[in-house]
């Protein structure tokens, strides 16, 4: 397995607003940490990202802005479509 260098998110505030700018984006369920999850609310994926907070930002907003409410699909319609690409990509997160 590749190790890529990472920060953890309180490194910076640029890194600090990167991640809470994200993280708004997402729904409401999402601010729920998983048990398996290490403390830092950064890590692995995410934290792959911190070398470049921007990087960050754009990365996983995207995923946020794609789960918008807004949009005409319904909620589980959203998480289905997330579930298939992953599945498709064979990504396990």
């Amino acid at each position: 397995m590749t190790w890529i260098k990472t920060f953890p998110v309180t490194a910076t505030e640029e890194l600090q607003q990167a991640f809470s700018r994200q993280r708004t984006m997402y729904p409401i369920e999402y601010a729920t940490p998983v048990p398996a999850v290490p403390e830092d609310p950064a890590s692995g994926i995410v934290a792959s990202h911190s070398l470049i907070p921007d990087a960050l930002y754009h990365a996983f907003a995207t995923f946020g802005v794609l789960m918008s409410p807004d949009l005409p699909l319904e909620r589980r319609q959203h998480e289905m479509i997330a579930t298939l690409v992953s599945e498709t990509n064979r990504c396990r997160y």
